[in-house]
């Protein structure tokens, strides 16, 4: 009896998990902090930042209210997902409906609590996502243009809010928020043809229901060329250091998923895609610390100092 109270317990905390998308959060969560220590506050010290009281709250705030976006979004799109993706759905269905939208509106609170600790603007910021989610989930993402455009904002926008506390205004993160835009705006179109069957199968006007197949193609296949530009600004700046390599790779990789995405045709290709792009996105997070060596090793000797 104990055994399956116990195999039930760490069934719905998977659940849970598969819910709340625990991998992007736990990437969401690098992200940031290395985003914060290597690019947003290059000239402060790595005890200033992770001792940084209000950096913390920040950063708890955007992993409350994203894992409250991945639960809304799931309630909104359960028919599609049936579909799309039985297995996951099988998975997230194990709780409550009902617990989960509790945990749904509870994460938001906490994420504006933690949001309002930092400052009243900080609060308002958290609270305005939180509706910019749930307006997205459950209108915008039906919608073609509407629906790429802000699901791609609302992804880059936790990285905004930092972007926004450390008041850095350097070419650096600017050209590098450009490529990082139209990156995760290819991802959502090859997502989008991925999902189309779902899609079709419940009236979601996304953009490859509207638009075709070919025409989301040649939109992503163009995305991808414009995404060379920032890259080719990158390589001028001398305070990209050796994540200059990343972005060597990422020139490869980009150009491999044009051609492929080109030829794809089945659900199996597109999932491919994804997940180069997702592992693109991923070792562009851990390359942050490339960014500048010496600016790594004069955070470490201060630190051991």
């Amino acid at each position: 009896m104990t055994s399956f109270k116990a195999k039930r317990i760490i069934l719905k905390m998977l659940s849970l998990v598969s819910v709340i998308r625990g991998y992007n959060i736990l990437v969401l969560i690098i992200a940031q902090y290395l985003a914060s220590i290597f690019i947003f506050s290059p000239e402060k010290s790595l005890k200033y930042v992770l001792f940084d009281l209000h950096l913390h709250f920040i950063i708890l705030a955007t992993v409350c209210v994203v894992a409250a976006g991945y639960i809304i979004n799931n309630f909104y799109d359960v028919k599609v997902d049936r579909i799309n993706r039985p297995l996951k759905t099988g998975l997230d269905t194990i709780v409550k409906q009902s617990t989960r939208l509790q945990l749904y509106f509870f994460l938001n609170f906490l994420g504006f609590l933690f949001g309002f600790l930092v400052s009243l603007r900080a609060g308002l910021f958290f609270a305005i996502y939180i509706f910019g989610i749930w307006f997205y989930s459950h209108k915008l993402k039906k919608y073609p243009l509407m629906g790429l455009i802000s699901a791609t904002m609302l992804t880059i926008l936790p990285f905004f809010v930092i972007f926004v506390y450390y008041k850095n205004f350097s070419n650096i993160i600017f050209v590098h928020a450009i490529f990082l835009f139209l990156v995760i705006m290819v991802r959502e179109l090859i997502k989008d043809l991925e999902n189309i069957k779902g899609a079709i199968a419940n009236n979601y006007r996304t953009f490859s229901v509207v638009h075709g197949e070919q025409k989301t193609k040649k939109l992503s296949i163009s995305l991808l060329l414009f995404s060379f530009f920032p890259i080719a600004i990158l390589f001028r700046l001398p305070e990209l250091g050796f994540m200059r390599y990343y972005f060597y790779g990422a020139l490869i990789t980009l150009l491999f998923v044009a051609i492929y995405l080109w030829k794809s045709k089945t659900k199996k290709q597109y999932q491919f895609l994804h997940n180069i792009l997702k592992l693109l996105l991923l070792i562009g997070v851990l390359s942050l610390i490339f960014i500048d060596t010496s600016l790594l090793l004069e955070k470490v000797i201060d630190r051991l100092n």
